[in-house]
């Protein structure tokens, strides 16, 4: 009699698990891979190994998984539910669990086992999942097990970003400047995974009794099930790691399956045959950004009409004004004359040491600067403005809504939107009546900055320049959605697969940062309430084929300054020389440190604990030769050095008490036609 096989395979967003029981229901057959987004040819091939292995048997087959639905319909074998196949594979092998955490390559998971079965899941963002550990690990030139051993050897957590990848790499790049141990930032790693899975989706729900930990990423990394050993206070009796917890939920399909039709080696045979010359095509073509040439040529001579004016630095005689910019990932100097003609600009890399990158600009500036230019005032904006201004002692420091809106009045001064997109921040500032009437900016998810397009085309070997020519002529750009950075990655991958070109795939990244920025940061339903005159600005639009998207997704013509990567540093430049105008003495020279200043600055950088609450933040102290001291990482004004007096606070509760029952007396009169009484 030929006995009949259990298969279960779990095609996860990035491998493919398969586990094979016999009528025992033990496990005979295992194997884990990673498909590198070609789930339909792994799938296939898992499968004919299964039927080179056990040419003389039958089989029951079930199918789980965020990318098994399309297999399943092709194949013609059942789809388990992932929650489902979990649960039916922790009742049958880890009966005592309370709480499953189930991290994935692209998912994270946690499962609440109860009266009633609960679930939480990613779904926009998949910071804190082993792809975004994959990320991480290459900035350390190592791979996801490197990070675990170096992470055995840690002696410090640094509070590092896991909502977003782009966001994280902001934070792990100035510590690796600063010279921070690689065994440190790797626990931090581990620990920012923690700290997304428990807050993004534990959402203030206790996680508490008997907690299972599934998925590849908790079974092979020991350090990062010890993180949240010990994040979440578990006891010794409490932790459940099952063997091969990474195929634990391909069990549950496997046992799902023992119900479905039974599948002859002849019958498999076929179905793999026909899921491998199988067509479902995940992507969609979108309109080409240009129809033809002639429009491709009027849109590039009308956007090369919005110029500044310039001016030649090298015989330049009387006032001037530095504007700073430290952005992100970029740092901008310019420097303009008393009529707001640029004189000079610098734009590079920050490369996560904005103070160094700055110094290195003004020693530029300074060493072609002429005699008979006064500096009168200088300005900073951006996020790293405090720290430059005490080290430098900068003159002015202003926000940078302000002085994106500063700048772009310059080419627009009836302005009704701003929108800027730079290397991993967007902002969106709505105006009404020449006033700033609304902000929004991007706060958990940097997906399809500038960052973005830049690292994914150094991954191609090709320059900017060359990915947006490729862009410009596509005729079929594909659609990428809007969602997270690693998701994207997967549906790129998917798209290469689809025989779509590089021009395709960067004219559909162009499409993505437009409706990324106008539907998760703008929050934009009608796109009329733009306005007539929009400006756009930041680096990103530096990038014509992202400029065109935006125009057609919005439908207008916009303004796009021909110094859009620079408007911060000029608009603060601006307002530097309006206050020096406006309040100070003429013959007032900038307080900016000078080229002696410069070669003397010393810095020293130390770390504590701040005692100030119960957060203990861990606080980044500079002191600086100037006798300047600049303290960050706090997440309050209490570990910011600042001495506040101490005021006794308003009893608010007196204070209304007050306000209703003294303020006001009643009196009581006789109505004289009803004869009775009111007040």
């Amino acid at each position: 009699m030929i006995e009949t096989l259990h298969v279960g395979l779990d095609v996860g967003s990035t491998t493919v698990k398969i586990v094979v029981m016999n009528h025992n229901k033990n496990t005979i057959y295992s194997n884990y891979e990673r498909h590198f987004s070609d789930t339909k040819n792994t799938v296939c091939n898992t499968l004919l190994k299964l039927s080179e292995k056990f040419p003389d048997n039958n089989f029951t087959i079930a199918l789980t998984g965020s990318g098994a639905m399309s297999a399943a319909k092709f194949l013609r074998v059942n789809f388990i539910q992932e929650v489902v196949s979990c649960k039916r594979a922790v009742e049958k092998y880890v009966p005592k669990t309370d709480v499953v955490i189930e991290l994935g390559g692209e998912d994270a998971k946690i499962i609440y086992f109860d009266k009633s079965i609960e679930q939480r899941m990613n779904g926009t963002c998949a910071g804190g999942t082993g792809a975004f550990l994959d990320q991480m690990a290459s900035l350390l030139h190592t791979d996801t097990s490197g990070l675990n051993e170096l992470a055995k050897n840690y002696s410090t957590i640094y509070p590092i970003a896991s909502r977003c990848g782009v966001f994280a790499k902001t934070d792990i790049q100035p510590l690796l400047n600063e010279g921070a141990a690689k065994e440190d930032i790797a626990a931090s790693i581990f620990q920012a995974v923690v700290n997304q899975t428990i807050s993004g989706l534990a959402c203030g729900r206790p996680i508490k009794g008997n907690i299972a930990f599934l998925g590849g990423p908790l079974s092979y990394l020991s350090e990062l099930r010890k993180r949240f050993i010990e994040t979440l206070e578990l006891k010794p009796e409490e932790i459940i790691v099952p063997e091969n917890a990474h195929l634990l939920v391909a069990k549950g399909a496997a046992l799902d399956s023992i119900n479905c039709d039974i599948i002859t080696i002849e019958q498999l045979q076929k179905k793999i045959e026909f899921l491998r010359n199988s067509h479902d095509n995940t992507t969609i073509p979108l309109d080409p950004l240009f129809k033809d040439e002639n429009e491709l040529n009027e849109f590039i001579n009308r956007h090369n009409e919005q110029k500044i004016s310039r001016k030649d630095i090298t015989n330049f005689e009387g006032n001037c004004y530095i504007g700073i910019d430290a952005g992100s990932t970029t740092t901008k100097l310019v420097l303009i004359d008393d009529d707001n003609n640029l004189l000079y600009s610098l734009y590079g890399s920050n490369e996560g040491n904005p103070l160094k990158s700055v110094i290195h600009m003004l020693k530029t500036l300074y060493s072609i600067l002429p005699k008979e230019a006064k500096i009168r005032y200088s300005g900073v904006t951006g996020y790293g403005e405090k720290l430059i201004q005490t080290a430098l002692n900068v003159d002015l420091n202003e926000i940078e809504t302000i002085a994106h809106y500063t700048a772009a009045k310059q080419f627009e001064p009836d302005v009704t939107s701003i929108v800027d997109i730079g290397g991993q921040d967007m902002k969106y500032i709505k105006m009404k009546d020449n006033c700033i009437d609304n902000i929004m900016l991007n706060e958990a998810c940097s997906s399809g900055c500038g960052s973005f397009i830049e690292t994914f085309a150094k991954s191609l070997n090709l320059s900017i320049s060359d990915f947006v020519c490729e862009a410009l002529n596509s005729k079929t750009p594909v659609d990428l959605g809007s969602r997270c950075t690693v998701f994207m990655n997967s549906k790129i991958k998917q798209a290469q697969k689809e025989g779509y070109s590089v021009g395709d795939i960067s004219a559909g990244l162009s499409y993505s940062v437009i409706k990324n920025a106008i539907q998760k940061v703008m929050k934009v339903r009608d796109v009329e309430t733009l306005g007539k005159h929009i400006v756009v600005q930041g680096g990103t639009f530096y990038n014509n084929a992202v400029l065109r998207a935006f125009e057609l997704i919005v439908g207008k013509n916009v303004v796009r300054p021909d110094i859009a990567g620079l408007m911060g540093a000029y608009g603060v430049a601006i307002l530097a020389k309006e206050q020096y105008e406006n309040n100070l003495d003429m013959e007032y020279i900038s307080t900016i440190a000078t080229i002696e200043d410069l070669n003397k600055l010393d810095i020293k950088t130390s770390h504590i604990r701040c005692k100030g609450c119960e957060n203990h933040c861990l606080l980044t102290i500079n002191t600086f030769s100037n006798g300047q001291k600049h303290i960050s990482g706090n997440r309050c004004e209490k570990g910011s050095g600042i001495v506040q007096e101490k005021r006794e606070l308003p009893n608010l509760i007196k204070y209304k008490y007050e306000r209703i029952f003294r303020l006001y007396t009643f009196r009581r009169k006789r109505c004289p036609t009803r004869n009775n009484w009111y007040s």
